[in-house]
């Protein structure tokens, strides 16, 4: 089995802890045709440089089709700014129309085999994976990307399209796994493509 979720395979459940003070799982979203789920942080400079463009991406759709949840496994024992408590602050000064969810026990992008921050995994009504990895192709400095692969997934999708390119590999800092090194991944972890 590959570290990463393949193309095709079924959505993983889970039930974490919103900065809403309200627990989620996959079911909190069944409304939805599409849904994407970025693994993401406060503090990885390739996450905040390409929230902006995220944001853009998530404003451009029907909301009632599309939901974007965004979920934090990074250990705030490798860095503190990634805590719970900084999550609840950093969605109260940006307002992002995500809900930003808390995987603290990590086993959630274990499960996924999250790479980086950012790593979006996209599903489609039946929840099957139909794009993964990265958002644009500069995420450090998202003015500057010339490629938005999420949105041309997303925009196939929706044109009923098969997804032109539905693998992409991450760009970002790897997610800081508790008790390790801030730059281990683990061994089985590879790039996607």
């Amino acid at each position: 089995m590959a570290y990463t979720l393949k193309i095709g395979e079924q959505a993983p459940d889970f039930n974490l802890l919103g900065t809403d003070n309200v627990f989620h799982d996959l079911s909190s979203y069944s409304k939805y045709k599409l849904l994407i789920i970025s693994f993401t942080c406060n503090h990885c400079p390739y996450v905040i440089g390409s929230d902006e463009t995220t944001r853009k991406t998530v404003e451009k759709y029907n909301r009632e089709s599309m939901k974007l949840i965004c979920i934090n496994s990074n250990s705030k024992n490798t860095y503190e700014a990634d805590s719970f408590e900084n999550m609840q602050i950093r969605m109260k000064e940006n307002k992002f129309p995500w809900d930003y969810l808390h995987d603290e026990s990590q086993e959630i992008a274990s499960t996924y085999g999250a790479l980086k921050t950012p790593h979006f995994f996209v599903f489609d009504s039946n929840r099957l994976l139909i794009y993964t990895g990265r958002g644009i192709d500069n995420p450090r400095n998202g003015a500057e990307s010339n490629i938005n692969d999420l949105e041309n997934a997303i925009d196939d999708y929706f044109k009923g399209k098969v997804i032109e390119i539905p693998v992409t590999n991450p760009i970002g800092c790897n997610i800081k796994w508790d008790g390790k090194d801030a730059h281990w991944m683990p061994p089985a972890a590879c790039d996607l493509i």
